[in-house]
């Protein structure tokens, strides 16, 4: 009992898997060769992104904060003489609201970034996560499928990543109008949804090499909740930090290897799970 409340109850112990990976980095050098290039790929994407999506979105949140501002100056202005001490609150309110603005840019913009880093380094990640499987397990399971199918399996894969945003993002975007709880229940709804989606991404090396199917997938996650809560939380801290994340995003996909052949692997039931297609 000790030990799961030092550990979070699992939350904490799979927050760790980044750090790990990085440490792993140190004892073996050579799999810094498979980072070269997905670091350089993420600089040059890096920097268009942050250029247009971090640029725009702070100014329409600017434009948005000005009119709140405006608004509370003429709520200030009607408040009777006793009153005047909920100036202080809608001031702070409005700080409040500027630093969320910012918090959120960071997570949406380090989340769009993560999204396309990964998809463009595919091979050279795949290649590290297949290193990173055989130090730890002393195999590496990979089950060809051909590149046609293989293509095809990745294009899926993203849709269905999309329709699970769409349809679970949009309805929680929709409680925003229900004042108070409404706000809390997409915020928090929103930090699950795309803790899971990063969950997917980082994980998703050594569960696509056994062709598991997207529902698989999720289920995987799910079962090894809260492991997973604490390792798709963490990484998209991590992912959310400007140029940092140049690194950490690799940090993370090596984390996600790491995370699978430690709590996921040993946990599957039987041969066929390990080895589906078979």
């Amino acid at each position: 009992m000790f030990k799961q409340l030092i550990s979070g109850f699992g939350l904490f112990s799979g927050a760790i898997y980044p750090f790990l990976a990085l440490a792993l980095f140190k004892r073996y050098p050579y799999l810094w060769r498979y980072l070269i290039i997905p670091i350089l790929v993420n600089l040059i994407l890096g920097l268009g992104i942050y250029a247009e999506l971090l640029y725009l979105g702070w100014t329409a949140s600017q434009e948005w904060i000005l009119d709140w501002t405006i608004w509370v100056d003429k709520a200030i202005a009607n408040l009777p003489p006793w009153l005047y001490f909920l100036e202080i609150i809608l001031v702070g309110l409005a700080w409040i609201v500027r630093v969320l603005v910012g918090l959120l840019l960071l997570i949406g913009t380090g989340f769009v970034l993560a999204q396309f880093g990964v998809l463009l380094g595919a091979p050279w990640y795949g290649k590290l996560s297949e290193q990173l499987e055989k130090i730890k397990t002393g195999d590496v399971v990979n089950i060809e499928v051909g590149l046609v199918r293989d293509v095809g399996r990745a294009l899926v894969f993203e849709l269905k990543k999309l329709f699970l945003l769409v349809s679970l993002g949009l309805p929680l975007l929709i409680f925003n109008v229900v004042a108070g709880i409404g706000a809390v229940i997409s915020t928090i709804g929103g930090l699950i949804l795309t803790a899971t989606l990063v969950c997917l991404d980082f994980l998703d090396s050594p569960l696509e090499r056994r062709r598991l199917k997207f529902r698989q997938k999720l289920a995987i996650i799910y079962k090894n909740l809260p492991a997973t809560a604490g390792f798709g939380l963490v990484c998209l801290f991590l992912i959310s930090i400007p140029l940092l994340n140049l690194v950490t995003i690799p940090m993370c996909l090596a984390g996600g290897t790491l995370f699978f052949c430690d709590r996921i692997y040993p946990r599957l039931s039987s041969q066929s799970e390990r080895y589906p297609l078979k």
